[in-house]
């Protein structure tokens, strides 16, 4: 095709109506797959806010793969480079010189670069995913290492390389360390995803944050937000108990925001106001059980579920935003984009091919915010914005992955990358030449939108020193704009002798926001807190009253619990936001605080909403007969009482709570009004009991009982019998098991069962002849794996006196775990089966996720598992046409055993519901030819050594300090007892079945990608 037809396309596609669009063919259908790839029709199948404009800035071969950008004060672009994505998991080439660091420069001003330039390649850096530019200097983010480059002699090429952090998460994960940022403060505040773990400095030291506390998986969970000096001392934890949260954005009054991700295919991914010190709801808070596991008071739909919302101390989410895979965030502080988009975070989402920006409005103590999209693929599906940033003239910078996939431990395409330029649809903004060694040019660059910018004039107004404060003073006593009095302040708070009057002075602004800043600078200074909170605890504004109540987090002094308890008092009943800024406030000092409170409320401290939430939230023994009456109100329909008992998991009283459930039962014991009502409270008076206390009540023992036979054959019923270990329930436990031998009830009923001492009456059923009950249970045995059940069924293998159909079953059922597979391996190399079970072995293991297993357990039959099906090249699958409809019914066939598309199919691999708007139709190929290639996070394989000598495989679906439940092909779980576990190891190759395609003809794979192409998320 011609340049200048492509380039008609470009245009067309900038500037076409959605009407427009609709009526018509779009331009970017009528390329072929070659043309769609090309530089010159990148925006063809982009679909542009018609507010702004966007172009080209750069393009491969300048650049290729870019995972994270920054903007200098020149508006030069520098780039992380991630060639070397994952080569181990994806089969991709590597250059040997490693990945690159580049800057990107626009030498004629036409809105394009000309120029690049390597900061940085090393064979060491792989895959780096933030970087954060500062002069002649770059912090790299590349887990487990923070590096810091410097260009030593101006020649723009790094010379000096040092190690900043160390020992984060594992090499090239993507939810490891992402990139830092430069706050008002003039501090530096980053964060990294759950498989961070822990931050060493440069000599292997573990870090402690600022109270002392080693910055530990024991003590802090999953993904972490961090702030520290910007010589990288006085590390802080600010926030916790995300999944894999990507790149904070700080305003200029402090305030933090980031997106986080969900558990692929869950329509989860949210993003997050980051109120500090705040959990944020990824695992149980308190015993680490991820978002599947049962839990009273659980959030009706999954995107909710996910995060916890329903439990007391976990922070709301700002908005959720479905499926996705959310990367770059900056707050735009500029001018030069349209009035909607100032002051908002502007956001890349590479799942759903979005730039968008969420303008944000005050909500009581927090906030609310809706969606505006910049640039949509709606077309072009290998659109994957992967960061954003601000230029100096106040544009975007884009920068696009450009791939089939997201990442996720994928890469489809090595050779391409681009940076695309966001501006005002009306003008284009040019570079602004600042005189940085001059105060007026400091004081000009302290209000520019680029945070580069920004650092060069902090580093030259903290040098003037007292000299800076007169303009200073004059931008945040005079300016209209309360962002750039925020930055001044800021400023003078941080280098003038006399601090503590501008902190004052902030805090007794009319401007709730800047009040806000003062209080947070005189935190950060270590002043004497307490006139500043009697100031602002009766503040007409409840989020200058939420940042008193986070103030009081670790606040010693003897005024704190008054204060805290006027806060308190001050709660509507209605504002989640602040009553989780009441929680991190009364953190360690629950027991003080909340007496205080109680001497407010007076004689009834649970007569309205807004006390019975304070009771709720608290974690402190004095409030267990409160939270104990509040879940025993039969004035309250029992749905509303649920968060109570849900609360008595939080509170640390043990003793207390434990006797407090169980003068709840006694009193239910007393009454006849409501029999199930009372079968319902006594469940939950069970669920949330401490099994240590059962032996000391007769009447919970019964509860117990009557529970138990109420409950039998339910999914309620195992989890009780699991949680108290009751031996005499081995009975039922069987009759379960042969009755549910095709579900996930009956593997968990025969799991307890053998657990439990009934290894006998398993045998039992085994030896007894009679089929109805024998095959039910070798169905129920295969897949659990331990050292018992395997023995078994290779015992009754080997028994020649059992029928020979029998030991068939048995055999076949060998395979069916991860060690199973092994012990049906070792079992065909001994040549130890007979010739006449070799089949039924082989096909055991014919579902086993390692193609290795199955390919050497096939070369001992006479005959292969049949002809290789060799398919064309993937030119041609794309170009061939497939049937949503026939794909449908191979869907069902094979891949609805480990997926689910909406309620149909197995719940164990990653939801498939939406897949067609993450995956380009490549990308469905590659995934299902090369599942290796696109392991997600959360669902990689682990094996598990147990120390009876078994060894178990699967999905870790929830763990916490005491049990595991591992999932299972199928969607079947196996309940674990940690202490029964000897080592646990991620597997290195993806659990779904490699060689799938084999299975298929080429015209069934082509339609089984076309029906996936088909699953749509809902458009906003």
């Amino acid at each position: 095709m011609p340049l200048w037809f492509s380039m008609l396309f470009l245009a067309l596609g900038v500037a076409c109506s959605p009407d427009t669009e609709e009526a018509s063919e779009h331009p970017f259908d009528q390329l072929t797959e070659e043309e769609k790839r090309l530089p010159e029709n990148a925006l063809v199948g982009i679909k542009v806010n018609e507010k702004v404009k966007v172009n080209l800035f750069a393009s491969e071969p300048m650049l290729t793969n870019p995972t994270n950008i920054d903007i200098d004060h020149k508006g030069r672009v520098w780039v992380c480079e991630a060639y070397n994505y994952r080569p181990a998991i994806t089969g991709n080439e590597t250059r040997e010189v490693g990945d690159r660091i580049l800057i990107l420069e626009d030498t004629d001003g036409d809105g394009s670069a000309d120029k690049s330039t390597v900061f940085y390649q090393d064979p060491e850096l792989n895959s780096p995913l933030g970087i954060w530019v500062m002069g002649n200097q770059a912090i790299v983010s590349q887990s487990p290492y923070v590096w810091l480059l410097t260009d030593t002699d101006g020649d723009d090429q790094a010379d000096k390389k040092e190690v900043i952090f160390k020992g984060i998460g594992g090499e090239q994960h993507d939810h490891g360390m992402h990139a830092f940022v430069f706050g008002p403060d003039g501090k530096f505040y980053f964060n990294f995803g759950n498989s961070g773990g822990t931050i060493e400095d440069r000599n292997g030291e573990v870090l402690k944050d600022s109270n002392g506390k080693p910055i530990l998986p024991e003590h802090y969970k999953e993904g972490l937000v961090f702030r520290c000096n910007s010589d990288f001392s006085e590390i802080e934890v600010l926030g916790q108990n995300f999944r894999n949260n990507y790149e904070v954005a700080v305003d200029s009054y402090g305030t933090m925001w980031q997106s986080d991700n969900d558990d692929d295919g869950n329509k989860g991914v949210r993003i997050n106001y980051v109120m500090e010190y705040g959990n944020f709801g990824y695992k149980d808070e308190m015993t680490g059980a991820g978002w599947r596991a049962n839990r009273t008071n659980k959030e009706k739909e999954i995107p909710r579920q996910h995060w916890h919302l329903n439990d007391p101390g976990v922070v709301p989410n700002l908005l959720q935003t479905g499926a996705g895979s959310p990367t770059g965030m900056v707050v735009y502080e500029g001018r030069a984009l349209p009035e909607i988009f100032w002051d908002q975070m502007i956001h890349t989402d590479a799942g759903p091919n979005v730039v968008r920006a969420y303008p944000v409005e005050k909500d009581g103590a927090g906030y609310k915010a809706s969606i505006v999209n910049i640039m949509e693929g709606d077309k072009d599906q290998w659109f994957r914005p992967s960061d954003v940033c601000v230029a100096p003239d106040g544009s975007l910078m884009v920068a696009d992955w450009y791939d089939p996939g997201v990442g996720g431990h994928q890469a489809g395409d090595l050779n391409r990358g681009r940076i695309f330029r966001i501006t005002n649809s009306s003008s284009s903004p040019e570079q602004p030449e600042i005189l940085f060694n001059t105060l007026d040019g400091s004081m000009e660059a302290l209000l520019n939108p680029n945070l580069s910018t920004r650092y060069q004039a902090w580093k030259n107004i903290k040098a003037m020193g007292k000299d800076a404060a007169p303009a200073l003073e004059r931008i945040f006593k005079e300016n209209t704009n309360p962002r750039f009095q925020a930055r001044a302040f800021w400023a003078l708070a941080k280098i003038d002798h006399d601090s503590e009057k501008y902190i004052q002075a902030a805090i007794s602004h009319e401007n709730p926001d800047l009040r806000i800043a003062g209080l947070r600078a005189a935190r950060q200074e270590k002043l004497d807190l307490a006139p500043y909170l009697k100031q602002l605890v009766r503040d007409t504004d409840p989020q200058v009253r939420r940042e008193a109540a986070i103030a009081l987090r670790n606040l010693r002094i003897p005024e704190a619990p008054e204060l805290w308890a006027t806060l308190a008092a001050q709660h509507d009943g209605e504002d989640r936001w602040y009553l989780e800024a009441l929680g991190i406030g009364a953190e360690g000092q629950w027991d003080s605080f909340y007496n205080a409170w109680l001497e407010k409320t007076g004689d009834e401290p649970m007569s309205s909403k807004k006390q019975q939430d304070i009771i709720w939230r608290s974690r402190t023994g004095r409030a267990v007969n409160h939270l104990a009456a509040l879940a025993s109100d039969q004035g309250q329909p029992l749905e509303d009482r649920l968060r109570y008992f849900r609360a008595f998991d939080f509170n640390p009283d043990r003793e207390g709570k434990s006797a407090a459930l169980v003068k709840m039962l006694e009193e239910q014991s007393l009454r006849q009004e409501n029999q199930e009502e009372s079968n319902r409270i006594n469940k939950l008076v069970l669920s949330h009991l401490d099994p240590a206390y059962l032996n000391h009540s007769e009447i919970a023992q019964s509860a117990l009982r009557n529970a138990l036979k109420e409950s039998e054959g339910t999914e309620a019923y195992l989890e009780l019998v699991q949680k108290f270990e009751v031996k005499s329930e081995n009975e039922r436990l069987l009759e379960m098991a042969l009755v549910e031998s095709d579900n996930n009830l009956g593997k968990t009923a025969a799991t307890l069962l053998l657990r439990l001492d009934g290894i006998e009456m398993v045998r039992e059923v085994l030896y007894s002849g009679a089929e109805e009950k024998v095959y039910p249970m070798l169905s129920v045995l295969r897949g659990i794996g331990t050292q018992e059940s395997l023995q078994m069924l290779e015992s009754m293998a080997f028994d020649s006196s059992l029928p020979l159909n029998t030991r068939k079953e048995a055999t076949s059922a060998i395979g069916g775990s991860y060690g199973g597979e092994e012990k049906i391996l070792e079992l065909l190399k001994s040549e130890r089966l007979p010739e006449n079970l070799i089949p039924a072995a082989v096909t055991g293991v014919s579902r086993a996720w390692r193609k290795s297993v199955r390919a050497e357990a096939a070369s001992y039959l006479d005959s292969s598992s049949g002809a290789d099906n060799p398919l064309p090249p993937m030119s041609e699958l794309l170009a061939m046409e497939g049937n949503i409809e026939k794909g449908l019914v191979v869907f069902k066939t094979n891949c609805a055993v480990c997926h689910q598309v909406g309620e149909m199919g197995m719940d164990f691999g990653p939801k498939l519901t939406e897949i067609g708007s993450k995956l380009s139709k490549e990308a469905q190929f590659i995934s299902i030819l090369h599942p290796d290639a696109g392991i997600s996070f959360g669902y990689e394989g682990h094996v598990l050594q147990m120390k009876d000598g078994s060894t178990l495989g699967g999905i870790i679906a929830s763990q916490t300090e005491t049990d595991i439940e591992l999932k299972m092909p199928g969607g079947s779980t196996v309940p674990i007892k940690t202490a029964d576990m000897k080592t646990m190891e991620q597997m290195e190759n993806s659990m779904m079945p490699s060689g799938l395609e084999k299975a298929m003809s080429t015209q069934e794979l082509v339609d089984l990608v076309a029906y996936l192409m088909s699953l749509k998320r809902e458009s906003n």
